[in-house]
């Protein structure tokens, strides 16, 4: 399958092309395993397909919520901040203390 053609296709058959995938996957691994499957290239295919469509509905979900990615980036900026602090006051309490 091609990106191309994906993004052609509404959520929610991405969502059921994403469940049919996984199960063709597994039953691709499944049947390598015990030595019943004739090509194993389509085990490769299908993992790439399927993470063709999921980066897909990642994206969409993206660009759907794009005022969540903000706050997330803010808050961590903001950790690195407070860490120094806290190692700027313990510095203070053991000169203080060592004087």
């Amino acid at each position: 399958m091609k990106a191309k053609d994906l993004r052609e296709r509404s959520q929610d058959d991405l969502k059921e092309l994403e469940k049919s995938l996984a199960k063709d996957t597994f039953t691709a691994r499944f049947k390598n395993f015990t030595n019943r499957l004739d090509d194993t290239s389509t085990i490769n295919k299908t993992k790439r397909d399927l993470a063709r469509v999921k980066t897909l509905l990642r994206q969409a979900e993206l660009n759907a919520a794009p005022s969540a990615v903000p706050a997330v980036e803010a808050k961590a900026a903001a950790a690195p901040k407070a860490k120094s602090a806290k190692k700027t006051v313990a510095k203070k309490a053991s000169k203080s203390e060592a004087k």
